[in-house]
C-alpha cells in the first residue's frame, strides 16, 4: 500500500449523499477518481505537445485512435478508456 495523506475536502451536500449511497470508501472513491482525472491530465498535455512537435493528428488516425479505445462498433464496453 502507498503512503498516504489525510486532508479535507469541502463537497456539496447532495454530493456527499450521492458519494455515500454509491460507497461505504468515500476515501478509496475519491481517491480513484482523482487518479483517473490525473490521468487524463497527463494524457492531454502528452498529445498537446506530440501535436506541436508533429502537427495535427489526420482523420485516419484519429479513426484507428478510436476504434483502438472504443472498438470497432463504437461502444466503451470493449475497452477500460483509462
Amino acid at each position: 500500500m502507498s503512503a498516504t495523506t489525510r486532508i479535507t475536502v469541502t463537497l456539496p451536500t447532495e454530493q456527499v449523499a450521492e458519494l455515500r449511497k454509491l460507497t461505504d470508501n468515500v476515501s478509496g472513491y475519491v481517491a480513484e477518481a482523482v487518479a483517473r482525472q490525473i490521468r487524463h491530465q497527463l494524457l492531454a498535455d502528452d498529445l498537446r505537445r506530440y501535436q506541436e512537435e508533429h502537427g495535427a493528428f489526420s482523420d485516419d488516425e484519429m479513426s484507428a485512435a478510436h476504434a483502438r479505445i472504443f472498438g470497432p462498433d463504437g461502444s466503451a464496453d470493449s475497452a477500460s478508456a483509462a
